[in-house]
């Protein structure tokens, strides 16, 4: 399986992909600096139970991920089957399922890594600037466990969730409408109507993650006999 997941990797050239990455956080780290810029210090600013900042870079973290991660299953999977590529794929010696499994993880194991790298830059980047702020971190404490147990698990929430919009771009065969499907998820998941939000809705996401799960099981499910796309 890693040798597979390597060869997507390789094949998808994940150096691309990094690189998106790496830019994303750097204009994330951007706009969070200058949020917190415009707080006055010692703002100690509480939404959704979090400190300003934390929740905003979750927010942005989030957002920018789960449409990152649409984007790659789009490219990855979708993609494969628009240009029949995934016939060359299904022609090796390999359980068709594996293969899927393999570039589902793929796109999983970069998101969830990039996603957690991200978080973590951006609090440094917020304790190193805090001197001319002068804003209070409250929530980002690397030597407690609950820290690291929301940014870790949360980043898999996050990830996982994206996953809904495969079958629905495998469905209607189309790379766009998974990018689409992920942009609408993004919505549903981070928005706000008024005061009413499922940010941190622990239950809701709970029912996402299932919903993730058959989800990836309605994508690899007959795929050894039913005709390629």
């Amino acid at each position: 399986m890693l040798k597979l997941i390597k060869l997507e990797w390789k094949k998808n050239n994940i150096f691309k992909y990094i690189r998106n990455a790496v830019i994303t956080t750097a204009i994330i780290i951007f706009f969070i600096v200058i949020m917190a810029g415009e707080l006055e210090t010692g703002d100690t600013v509480q939404i959704y139970g979090k400190s300003m900042l934390t929740t905003a870079t979750e927010l942005f973290v989030h957002m920018a991920y789960i449409v990152f991660t649409g984007v790659m299953l789009a490219v990855f999977i979708v993609g494969a089957y628009e240009k029949k590529t995934m016939n060359l794929m299904f022609s090796y010696p390999i359980n068709r399922k594996r293969i899927l499994l393999s570039e589902m993880a793929a796109v999983w194991i970069f998101n969830y890594i990039a996603m957690v790298v991200s978080k973590l830059l951006i609090y440094v980047v917020l304790i190193l600037t805090r001197s001319f702020t002068g804003i209070s971190m409250t929530g980002i404490s690397f030597g407690e466990l609950s820290f690291w147990l929301n940014v870790l698990l949360s980043s898999a929430a996050m990830v996982s969730v994206s996953y809904i919009s495969l079958p629905i771009g495998l469905k209607m065969k189309s790379s766009k409408a998974t990018i689409v499907s992920s942009v609408v998820i993004v919505c549903f998941t981070q928005g706000n109507i008024g005061s009413a939000t499922l940010v941190n809705n622990i239950p809701f996401f709970v029912v996402l993650f299932v919903i993730a799960i058959v989800s990836v099981y309605l994508s690899i499910c007959n795929v050894e006999t039913k005709d390629l796309l």
